[in-house]
């Protein structure tokens, strides 16, 4: 199973976020507002942000950091046809990858978007594949 955070997988383009911005749902965690849209016939993709009103520079970019890692651990279990977006909220920022896995996983669960086999909440699941 392959964990890695490819360029096939991010969204990239402005106009990409601007669409599930404004026309997608939303589903608001402690730590994470997700955006999703559903694009049937398209692969699935991701994107991050945090926003400039809720940090300086160097803790938007640790804060991206965080957030890519925890999707980069779920994106093998979230199904295609949809594109994701994950906005870090403030109280996330000194908090570690893990915390806002712990928040993000159990949202994408309860909205569907996550595929049948998914095995749960394991933080540890892209280590124990390797072995």
């Amino acid at each position: 199973m392959n964990f890695g955070f490819s360029s096939a997988d991010k969204l990239k383009r402005g106009w990409q976020f601007d669409i599930v911005f404004r026309t997608g749902r939303r589903e608001t965690g402690e730590l994470v507002r997700l955006f999703f849209l559903e694009r049937p016939s398209e692969p699935r993709k991701i994107g991050v942000t945090v926003g400039k009103k809720i940090a300086n520079a160097p803790e938007r970019s640790r804060g991206r950091r965080m957030l890519r890692e925890s999707f980069r651990r779920l994106i093998p279990w979230i199904r295609d046809g949809v594109w994701v977006v994950g906005s870090l909220r403030e109280r996330a920022l000194p908090l570690s990858a893990k915390d806002i896995y712990m928040d993000i996983a159990p949202m994408l669960k309860r909205r569907g978007l996550m595929k049948e086999d998914w095995p749960g909440t394991d933080w540890d699941i892209d280590s124990k594949q390797k072995q």
